[in-house]
């Protein structure tokens, strides 16, 4: 029988991981995605149409809900948590159900459990940084309780429990790690000035990978229903159970996040 996975070490795993987490949701929250912002802010691009028209095109680019436009702006937390939910949830649940098209065989693998365990942990930081919860070891804690049910020390998700040399190691390798993850984001914004859709579909199955350390904890996270997992067994329509699956655990994700924040905000 494998020895119990410790919070020292879910900390280690998780660290590096929040950290890589941050310049993909950076990207998605400040970066003008589509342009949008850069569009309303300059009407050069619409320069020769008629000035009633010109009104109601800007208008309707400023109105349209993504990170950088006046409305995103206007939106609350909880309409901002719905966004992340249902657009960005999309896309990574559909990543993550892509192994699903081997059925049976695919969900033997870790494969589902560490992209999902990925996605739903980008969704968490994402839900934190609405939420004005900036600190590294506080999102580590949300995403410990979260998905492994675990109530961690709020000094050992700080990374300050070990003596000060072994510190300064931990620290040093979670640099590294970290450089590692978000390679790919970096090479990217060097080459295209921007993260492409490639480097972010890499680096989320870099994270997927990074947790597989704690490959026994992943099975704890927030699941669909059972008949989403039984459909998933099915060879071809898996992916369809697998994605429907992934999306209803990003659901209960977002839900047990907001009994979290509310806990924390209480203590």
């Amino acid at each position: 029988m494998a020895e119990a996975i410790s919070d020292s070490q879910v900390v280690a795993v998780l660290r590096p991981f929040v950290r890589g987490c941050g310049p993909m949701l950076d990207a998605l929250r400040e970066s003008d995605p589509l342009g949008l912002r850069a569009r309303a802010d300059s009407a050069d691009e619409l320069a020769e149409v008629e000035s009633g028209l010109r009104e109601k095109l800007l208008n309707g680019l400023t109105s349209v809900k993504v990170p950088g436009t006046a409305a995103w702006a206007a939106m609350d937390v909880d309409e901002r948590t719905h966004w992340w939910v249902n657009r960005v949830g999309r896309f990574t649940a559909l990543l993550t159900s892509i192994p699903g098209l081997g059925g049976a065989l695919a969900d033997r693998l870790p494969v589902q459990d560490t992209l999902g365990a990925a996605s739903q942990g980008l969704l968490l930081c994402a839900i934190a940084g609405e939420h004005g919860v900036l600190e590294l070891g506080d999102r580590v804690r949300l995403i410990a309780w979260v998905l492994f049910d675990r109530d961690i020390d709020p000094v050992v998700a700080a990374g300050k429990h070990a003596a000060p040399e072994v510190a300064e190691r931990h620290a040093a390798a979670e640099d590294v790690a970290t450089e590692e993850l978000t390679e790919e984001l970096t090479e990217s914004k060097k080459k295209h000035g921007k993260i492409t859709l490639k480097a972010s579909i890499g680096t989320l199955w870099r994270l997927g990978r990074s947790l597989m350390g704690i490959v026994e904890e992943l099975e704890k996270r927030p699941r669909g229903r059972f008949y989403h997992r039984a459909l998933g067994m099915l060879p071809i329509v898996g992916m369809a159970g697998d994605y429907l699956g992934e999306r209803s655990g990003l659901k209960r994700v977002a839900k047990r996040a907001g009994k979290w924040f509310e806990v924390s905000a209480r203590t």
